[in-house]
């Protein structure tokens, strides 16, 4: 489950991989981004994985792959273990969430300026040009997403409130 913060030096994002929970987390006074690893019997790992210049986000993973969202420069990364970029995924606009389901990302995309227009898109990232398709208008300033089997949930960060929502058909 993804869950947003706002504070340098705490959790942006989370996602589970294997037992273990993957942490975006910002350090330093230039808010530089890190992917950490931590483990419920021992805590924080000892590994500290640069995010590519230092920027990302959101996390998502396939079962193989961690995927890190760069909200401004509108692209999810497909990242090898040591956190090298295997492919960039442009999507066209802003990200402030993004998960799998059923192979799919799903991913919030827009912009936070003029009042926060964004939409949910899904694509495929198993094609060689995945075609972004918008699928839903999001009515609130979503940050986050994650999917429990049935819903997905997103945080309305000025409602300071977690939204449940269904896809139309």
């Amino acid at each position: 489950m993804l869950e947003e913060k706002e504070a340098p030096g705490i959790p942006w994002a989370a996602v589970a991989t294997n037992g273990t929970l993957r942490f975006t987390i910002g350090e330093g006074p230039d808010d530089d981004r890190y992917i950490r690893s931590y483990d419920l019997a021992s805590g924080f790992g000892e590994d500290r994985i640069a995010c590519p210049e230092f920027t990302g986000s959101y996390l998502s993973y396939d079962g193989e792959n961690l995927y890190l969202s760069q909200w401004y420069k509108h692209r999810i990364l497909k990242l090898d273990g040591s956190g090298n970029i295997i492919r960039a995924i442009d999507i066209g606009a802003e990200v402030s969430g993004q998960v799998f389901v059923d192979g799919l990302i799903y991913v919030l995309r827009g912009t936070e300026q003029n009042g926060e227009r964004w939409t949910i898109a899904r694509l495929d990232p198993r094609q060689d040009a995945p075609e972004v398709e918008d699928i839903a208008v999001v009515p609130f300033a979503c940050r986050s997403l994650t999917f429990d089997g049935e819903h997905f949930w997103s945080n309305y960060r000025a409602k300071d409130t977690i939204i449940s929502f269904a896809l139309p058909n």
